[in-house]
């Protein structure tokens, strides 16, 4: 009987994915009212972008993270789906 082995890829992408869709719920559930708990996070990252000029190329490197409880539930139930598969 064969083992099927599970990729780390494919737990990146469901954590990804749940990060983005739970971030677009916790948006959208913060213009209603018994739901704005979900859009409740912090920012955090580089509040000002850093820059490289080399005259021929310019290189601007910035971060920003948005978390809030929607994207964490996303988290863990893609953290779930992937464990049932």
């Amino acid at each position: 009987m064969a083992v099927r082995e599970k990729s780390i890829w494919i737990l990146i992408l469901f954590i990804l994915s749940g990060i983005v869709v739970g971030g677009l719920l916790g948006e959208l559930a913060s213009n209603v009212s018994f739901l704005s708990w979900l859009s409740y996070g912090e920012e955090f990252g580089l509040t000002s972008p850093i820059e490289l000029d080399l005259n021929v190329i310019k290189v601007t490197f910035a971060l920003m993270f948005k978390i809030n409880i929607a994207s964490i539930l996303g988290i863990v139930l893609a953290i779930f789906v992937y464990k049932k598969i």
